[in-house]
């Protein structure tokens, strides 16, 4: 079996739709292989007072959510029939884990997107946390619609979200890092008191197929703590919140009908 890989590098703004749309253009044109696994990874903290994107948004939140919506609706096309998404959350989400960061808070995806005068005030970390909620409740929308998208037309698409852990790596701890060799390794930004570690060796572990296709053994709509399924947040399980989160997706991002249809899947229910 060769071992060796090709890589292309394309670059994206990440949480503004004119950038990733771009990209989206980019892929295209290159005519890639279908995409068989996609992995939203993309997350920052930000310490101090309320930050914006170009378009308006509150930072973390475009980032961690709002980039990962877009990247999906505009690469969707290019996904295999057997493609799986893996969305990077944490053990933050959860107040029960008792992290060492505040707690996640949804009150809704309008006021996580523009804050009011009060929760402009919550600091930083309560916001990444609050993110790394919105990660789980927007997979498992894409989940339930993943079911009847596969019942209709056939495909065998798949969705899991995954908490990597807090890995240590040569003194930054405040990326995402991933060694696509034998290890795949993830790190979260750094918290007092936060204790969860963890590493994955896809070239040995079991659970390797979290991310990409495999043989069924990994729970579609399911959340893991490195190579363990567990239970997310009890917030993660409010059909409400999900169903407010995904909404708003759609009708704050979509600049046409077009994009609308894809943004919700409609044209494929």
């Amino acid at each position: 079996m060769s071992t060796k890989f090709h890589r292309t590098i394309l670059t994206t703004g990440g949480a503004s739709g004119i950038p990733v749309k771009s990209f989206a253009t980019q892929w295209g044109a290159n005519q890639f292989p279908p995409i068989y696994s996609f992995v939203f990874n993309v997350a920052l903290q930000f310490f101090g007072p309320v930050q914006y994107t170009v378009d308006g948004f509150e930072k973390t939140f475009a980032i961690s959510h709002i980039g990962h919506a877009l990247a999906f609706s505009f690469l969707r096309c290019h996904l295999a029939d057997t493609a799986r998404i893996v969305v990077v959350s944490s053990g933050t989400h959860d107040p029960a884990q008792q992290s060492g960061m505040p707690d996640a808070y949804y009150s809704s995806a309008e006021e996580l997107a523009h804050p009011t005068e009060q929760s402009s005030q919550n600091k930083g970390r309560q916001r990444y946390s609050t993110t790394k909620l919105t990660n789980i409740l927007y997979t498992y929308s894409l989940h339930r619609r993943f079911e009847a998208i596969n019942q209709k037309a056939g495909k065998h698409w798949t969705v899991v979200t995954f908490d990597p852990g807090m890995m240590p790596g040569k003194g930054d701890w405040t990326r995402t890092r991933w060694f696509c060799n034998r290890k795949v390794l993830m790190g979260e930004t750094l918290a007092e008191g936060y204790t969860s570690f963890a590493s994955l060796d896809t070239s040995k572990h079991p659970d390797s197929g979290i991310f990409g296709s495999d043989d069924g053994s990994i729970g579609n709509g399911a959340y893991y703590e490195g190579p363990k399924r567990i239970k997310s947040s009890e917030a993660s399980y409010d059909k409400a919140k999900q169903e407010d989160l995904w909404q708003w997706t759609v009708k704050t991002l979509a600049d046409s009908e077009f994009d609308m249809a894809a943004l919700d899947l409609r044209d494929l229910l």
